[in-house]
């Protein structure tokens, strides 16, 4: 039973992956490329090596792909690797069968054509990010900056929007190294690349925004009791005098995730209508239950021969 569902789990893997590798090609297939739009990534240079010479980008992505699988093997784990091919194998021919259908092109006199330019880039951007979504979910990669967002990602505290947008800066203004290209161009080639970072970062770390939070309650007791034996979160109580009364009592403070806010919230009215609550964002939280702490790569320590 238990490899039978182990087989199943690999198969909708590979199902998601090939959603999300249509859904990334198509945001480049039917909105960006037609506009003349070159994004960042791997997939961006690409398309302005199309834009300059001609070449299409599904010939230039599988060649450029090719070294980077070896980075994916050695650093990322074989299970990536395999996934990685797979992805890079799935977009290469989407990207080679795509632009043969005109009529799913966002250009005029086409069912997807958008009259205001400046939109293209950003749903652009946000099905690119749908796309890398599901793939970075199941463990797969489109390969080129996405490899090195990931293995960032893996040893640094660092999200992979940000690792794209310092990578893709670059890349977009390249752009201008072409005849006919302009500011225009490139500055729509930075809504696409803000876009896609935003929503990136909105769907891979948004189910895991956390928040800090401090209550005051002469129940504190129960309020504790509540979070730790029902929420399964820690609670730290920690000693507090109120200046004005002089008496003596005890903060609570509590990591949990934004989506058990609801429930926490709606505990400690029950328990206390009359606590007082402060919520503040955490941007980063590592320990139990959260994250795992990430500083880098560990160096080995130099041995001392002994005399």
């Amino acid at each position: 039973m238990a490899e039978k569902n182990k087989i199943w789990s690999t198969v909708w893997d590979y199902v998601l992956m090939t959603i999300g590798g249509l859904i990334f090609c198509m945001a480049w297939d039917c909105f960006l490329i037609p506009n003349g739009i070159a994004s960042g990534g791997l997939t961006g240079l690409c398309t302005i090596i199309q834009f300059a010479t001609g070449i299409p980008v599904s010939l230039t992505y599988i060649l450029l792909n090719v070294f980077l699988l070896g980075i994916a093997f050695l650093i990322l784990g074989n299970g990536f690797g395999v996934k990685t091919i797979y992805c890079i194998l799935i977009t290469t021919l989407m990207f080679e069968i795509l632009p043969r259908f005109d009529i799913i092109q966002a250009i005029p006199g086409h069912p997807l054509y958008i009259s205001e330019k400046v939109l293209v880039p950003i749903i652009g951007g946000l099905l690119e990010a749908v796309g890398i979504g599901l793939i970075f979910k199941r463990g797969g990669s489109t390969g080129g900056t996405d490899v090195i967002a990931l293995i960032l990602n893996k040893f640094w505290p660092v999200s992979p929007g940000k690792v794209y947008m310092f990578l893709d800066v670059f890349i977009i203004a390249s752009v201008l190294l072409i005849p006919g290209k302009n500011l225009q161009d490139m500055v729509y080639g930075y809504l696409a690349m803000i876009s896609f970072s935003v929503f990136l970062d909105f769907l891979l770390l948004g189910s895991k925004a956390t928040v800090q939070v401090l209550v005051f309650s002469q129940r504190y007791d129960e309020i504790a009791d509540y979070i730790t034996r029902r929420m399964d979160r820690g609670v730290t109580a920690l000693n507090s005098v109120g200046w004005y009364s002089q008496s003596e009592g005890k903060v609570l403070l509590i990591i949990v995730r934004k989506s058990q806010m609801s429930e926490l919230t709606k505990a400690i009215k029950e328990i206390d209508s009359k606590a007082f609550v402060s919520i503040s964002s955490a941007t980063s939280v590592y320990g139990e239950g959260f994250e795992e702490m990430k500083t880098g790569f560990t160096r080995k320590k130099k041995q001392i021969p002994e005399e």
